[in-house]
């Protein structure tokens, strides 16, 4: 029972605080603090990357829940209070250190807040946290008053009205969380049998196949962990609904209380359990809106402002359950003061839903009213706000499948045509749709519960004891949710203070844009001789493939008659290379340079030199050439590179420091049709350019690559400023996704081969271009001449 009179001041007690970096911790913190003098504070907190515990905590003083009380009494005033009040015990629920044994109270406030983590995770984290800071509390001597905050949703699935007292349900919830840890283990040892491991390889294979095994490799592991996560995730929430809570989250929290029951109130200590419902930026204190990241609603609200839910399968008169977070904090601290004064375990629902509900019908028409006056920013206007209708959860998820099929052949369709300027657009205008659509999915499935509930949270003991407080001290340190006009809260508090949290993310992204879009209009390049500058040739440095230049070669070197039947016999391999290219482009450019077999190398060359070379300088890109020199006069060194027969590329050598490519094996100078070495491509071509930075003191991640087919990333992503050239959809899609600058480069003409041969005559070209060989190399060997 609460007493007649309750206190607000915890005196000299020595306080033990969990979760003081997350929403509601540095609440608590800030509230003991200010507001309690007196106190003793010992916080747990885990060291995090290269910050050890006490300096994550020392930065925790920084934050804007703490600015009011820092001007209020000064800043050294604020950090000497800081040090000389506040212990950092390092470690985490999971590795809790050894606890003092003068504790007076307990605030356990941490815990993962995901709704649907993988069901091993939630466990861990709410089930096995809480039984190993009750395991440590009772094994440090210490005899505290214990406030465990839960959640109101431990109610599960349910309907009508929840009291505030202990769950009645009979589950093991030891035996739960071993078989969760079981789970997890099962999941893994699935993902390892050889039929599944086969499908995520030919999954890898057939996106990624052009960009050598190691990302065929990595593709699959990465398809393999998000499988298991996928699993777990769904094993979770199938557990949980099938033992009637809502997802994995509430499942575990309901454990949680459960543990602190068993392990604690029940060895006789006093436990109270608060239980919020969802918490919302503050209603006064430290300030009107402070909140610290979007919480629960929050993703919700902004997704509907920026237009991105057309519909929802909401209840339009369930009640949406809300509650600020200061009057969760008051509460903690209300109870904290005031333990029961039977033996027994006290509980609090901090929800408005009974004394203050808000529906969901109403919750929406401030939200439109809201983002209708204060538009977000959309291009040059404005986001237009959707009117939901509630069709229902059915037609909602009919719409959705419907949407998903149509983006899929959408996409399917764009994968199968040439990637230019306009195809671009419209793979960027259908990854903006799959969002939107994954967006709406996800919130379907993670708010369904919350926005379709018809629970209502009974919440007399919370009443009684916010009754109890001096009534000169209820404004500021009450939970009165009577006192909320949510109309006044949501327009004038909540909504401003997360579209703010918004304006700045915007105002950093579009920052970040700025910064990502410069090459697209380049500036003069640095002055620099430590970095590299390398060209992929098909494709990029001249509009053409390795089976355009053999038809080059072929069409000077035929006989006429000849001439016919060697076209007929490369169109009916072409299916066959087509296939090969899609597999692997290592095994295209094995099979086809095959075609070279019995052609004396002296003869390529004089074919090379005379009509060919022509043929390649009218293909070139004058946009290249100009680039080639850019970097030339920047002091860069310039490299090109080739699948293919590194002879081929001797029309544009002069251009370059070196050219590098593959070479044919000869006997007593016939071409044999093999590769002298396997061909310069894909992990191939990543693997040089390591190499080659070693030998030559490269800075790769301020060198430059160029390159127009996904069998590139390999080496592309090596490079701090990759440019993609004409690419193919595969790469036009990673480039948007890493934002690396696209650009449509020409076929050069007549205006590209006097370029050509301007560079190749200049006398202000670099001193190597009168020495450019006129072989080419792989690796650093010559090719034979």
């Amino acid at each position: 029972m609460t007493p007649k009179r309750a206190k607000t001041d915890l005196g000299p007690a020595h306080v033990f605080l969990t979760g003081a970096t997350g929403f509601v911790g540095q609440a608590v913190l800030e509230r003991l603090l200010s507001q309690h003098p007196e106190t003793r504070i010992s916080v747990l907190v885990r060291g995090k990357g290269s910050l050890t515990a006490e300096a994550r905590l020392r930065q925790l003083l920084k934050k804007p829940v703490f600015s009011k009380w820092r001007e209020a009494i000064g800043e050294e005033a604020a950090a000497a209070a800081f040090a000389e009040r506040v212990n950092v015990l390092d470690g985490g629920l999971t590795s809790v250190p050894p606890l003092p044994s003068d504790l007076d109270v307990v605030i356990h406030s941490a815990a993962s807040v995901s709704f649907d983590p993988p069901i091993h995770h939630g466990f861990r984290d709410n089930v096995g946290g809480a039984l190993g800071l009750y395991e440590a509390l009772l094994a440090s001597g210490s005899d505290p008053h214990v406030v465990h905050v839960s959640t109101c949703y431990v109610g599960g699935l349910r309907k009508g009205i929840a009291p505030e007292a202990s769950l009645q349900h009979d589950v093991d919830w030891r035996a739960e969380y071993e078989a969760a840890q079981a789970t997890a283990k099962e999941v893994e040892l699935a993902s390892r049998r050889p039929e599944v491991l086969g499908g995520f390889i030919a999954a890898a294979r057939a996106k990624h196949g052009k960009q050598g095994p190691n990302a065929v490799a990595t593709a699959a592991e990465a398809a393999r962990v998000e499988w298991v996560n996928d699993e777990l995730v769904s094993a979770g929430r199938m557990r949980a609904q099938s033992l009637g809570w809502t997802d994995v989250y509430t499942l575990t929290k309901a454990f949680a209380e459960r543990a602190a029951e068993t392990v604690w109130g029940q060895a006789g200590h006093s436990l109270s359990i608060v239980r919020p419902t969802i918490i919302e930026s503050a209603f006064q204190h430290p300030f009107p809106g402070w909140i610290d990241g979007f919480k629960v609603a929050d993703p919700l609200i902004l997704a509907y402002g920026r237009g991105q839910l057309p519909e929802f399968p909401g209840l339009p008169d369930s009640i949406l359950d809300l509650i600020p977070v200061d009057f969760v904090v008051n509460a903690i601290i209300a109870a904290a003061a005031n333990p029961s004064a039977k033996n027994e375990p006290e509980y609090f629902h901090v929800a408005s839903g009974a004394s203050n509900p808000i529906p969901f019908h109403r919750m929406f028409e401030n939200v439109r009213h809201y983002y209708t006056e204060h538009p977000m920013p959309k291009g040059d206007g404005h986001v237009t706000v959707p009117n939901w209708k509630f069709p229902g959860e059915r037609k909602v998820a009919r719409d959705l499948a419907l949407a998903k099929r149509w983006t899929g052949l959408q996409e399917l369709a764009l994968s199968r045509i040439p990637s230019n300027e306009r195809t671009r657009a419209w793979q960027s205008e259908l990854a903006k749709t799959k969002a939107g659509i994954e967006t709406l999915q996800n919130f379907t499935d993670l708010y369904r519960a919350y926005v379709q509930s018809e629970i209502i949270f009974d919440d007399r003991n919370t009443r009684a004891l916010n009754a109890a407080l001096p009534a000169k001290l209820r404004d500021d340190r009450g939970f009165d949710v009577e006192r909320i006009d949510w109309d006044d809260y949501l327009q004038n508090v909540h909504f401003p203070a997360i579209t703010e949290m918004t304006n700045a993310y915007r105002r950093r992204k579009q920052a970040a844009t700025r910064i990502a879009n410069r090459p697209q209009t380049p500036k003069a390049l640095p002055q620099r001789s430590d970095v590299v500058a390398v060209f992929d040739l098909e494709g990029t440095v001249v509009d053409s493939n390795i089976v355009e230049q053999y038809l080059w070669v072929r069409s000077s070197g035929f006989r006429k008659a000849a001439w016919p039947g060697e076209a007929a016999r490369l169109l009916a391999s072409v299916p066959g290379y087509l296939r090969a290219e899609r597999r692997d482009r290592g095994e295209f450019i094995r099979a086809f340079l095959r075609r070279y077999s019995g052609m004396p190398v002296e003869r390529l060359e004089k074919i090379v030199r005379r009509d060919y070379a022509d043929t390649m300088r009218r293909h070139a890109s004058a946009e290249a050439i100009a680039r080639i020199k850019e970097h030339r006069e920047a002091g860069h060194r310039t490299v090109l590179v080739t699948g293919s027969i590194g002879l081929l590329a001797a029309p544009l050598a002069h251009l370059f420091d070196e050219v590098v490519g593959s070479t044919m094996h000869e006997r007593d100078g016939v071409l044999t049709g093999y590769l002298a070495k396997p061909p310069l491509v894909d992990e191939a071509r990543g693997a040089w350019l390591r190499r080659y930075a070693e030998e030559h003191d490269i800075n790769l991640s301020q060198s430059y690559g160029y390159g127009d087919n996904h069998s590139d990333l390999g080496w592309l992503g090596l490079v701090g400023n990759v440019t993609a050239v004409n690419p193919d959809a595969e790469l036009s899609r990673e480039a948007l996704r890493r934002a690396w600058r696209i650009v449509k480069w020409k076929s050069g003409g007549s205006e590209a081969k006097r370029d050509v041969m301007a560079s190749s005559a200049s006398p202000a070209a670099p001193a190597s271009d009168s020495t450019a060989p006129e072989s080419t190399v792989e690796e650093g060997e010559r090719t034979p001449s």
